[in-house]
């Protein structure tokens, strides 16, 4: 990776992620996938040879889909206050919302800390979309200096209470998705 830069590889099964990366631009390097602007700002929906398998958003792009018809979702109703994520998708055929927190450090920082909030913050969004029937996923995608092992208890901690992490990409198969 170029400190500071995008690029990478483009591969076929997976969800290739660096430093600054949005979950659309990586939808639109893979074969076969088309993405489409959603209506008012909610984000985008997720198209793979013409199916609509899902939809995707940045921060408060996923409450102005939920405000709309047929979820009408108002977020005040079941949270305190708002999170905002760094990319969400909603997969359809699984009625599944994956919150995907890109987390990629190349110093020591606060991040650590902010490792350990997911499962607060899993059972907000799962308050969020509860009565829609939907399941909350939440993933991190780190790099890889987070593969030391001063780490080893936050991502023991991370598995424990049902959050997920994966290093530098997400298989399209992990969120079940198709792939060429």
């Amino acid at each position: 990776m170029i400190k500071g830069g995008m690029g990478g590889s483009h591969t076929q099964t997976g969800l290739q992620f660096e430093q600054r990366t949005d979950i659309k631009q990586l939808f639109e390097q893979i074969n076969g996938y088309e993405l489409k602007p959603s209506e008012q700002q909610t984000g985008y929906e997720v198209w793979f040879q013409n199916k609509l398998l899902a939809y995707c958003f940045k921060k408060r792009e996923l409450y102005r889909f939920l405000e709309q018809e047929p979820y009408n979702v108002d977020w005040r109703e079941y949270l305190s206050k708002r999170l905002e994520p760094d990319n969400a998708l909603f997969v359809v055929v699984r009625d599944t919302l994956f919150i995907i927190e890109i987390k990629f450090q190349q110093v020591a920082g606060s991040v650590d800390e902010k490792l350990q909030t997911c499962d607060f913050k899993r059972k907000q969004y799962t308050k969020l979309v509860h009565r829609l029937g939907w399941r909350v996923e939440y993933v991190y995608v780190l790099n890889d200096w987070f593969k030391k092992p001063e780490y080893r208890d936050t991502l023991d901690y991370i598995h424990s209470v049902n959050c997920h992490y994966l290093f530098n990409e997400i298989p399209l198969k992990w969120l079940g998705l198709p792939h060429e």
